[in-house]
């Protein structure tokens, strides 16, 4: 299953797929003011193009777990695109993920990089969970 993973900010959008397989996550280019029309259709294509069946939008809880300021503008955000993807939108625990990504480096934005530390986490918590099943 292919999933799109976002670590949202209303100015940038860090955007991440993972492969087919669903073992490897990929930064792809951030998408700017997503909560634009262009952004939102932009969120769209992406979806389209790479085929995603699912969206897991980051929440950014503080280091308590608690709700944070930016953790209702991450549900609002969630909520408007599952009224406008026809993909499961889901949320995922983000904390440290901008942490890692500014530790770890690359040439893909640190948002987009945080989305794919993010979405590493949520493929491994997926795949443990059907393990424990099995």
């Amino acid at each position: 299953m292919r999933v799109l993973a976002l670590d949202y900010g209303s100015a940038r959008c860090g955007c991440a797929v993972s492969d087919p397989t669903g073992e490897l996550a990929t930064p792809l280019e951030p998408v700017l003011r997503p909560r634009s029309r262009r952004g939102l259709a932009r969120l769209r294509t992406l979806v389209d193009e790479l085929r995603a069946e699912r969206v897991v939008v980051g929440l950014p809880l503080s280091l308590s777990g608690r709700d944070s300021a930016q953790t209702g503008e991450a549900r609002a955000f969630a909520q408007t695109l599952e009224r406008s993807l026809a993909v499961p939108v889901e949320l995922c625990d983000e904390r440290f993920t901008t942490r890692l990504a500014e530790q770890v480096g690359g040439r893909a934005s640190e948002d987009s990089r945080a989305a794919a530390h993010l979405l590493e986490g949520w493929l491994a918590q997926r795949a443990t969970a059907e393990a424990a099943r099995a």
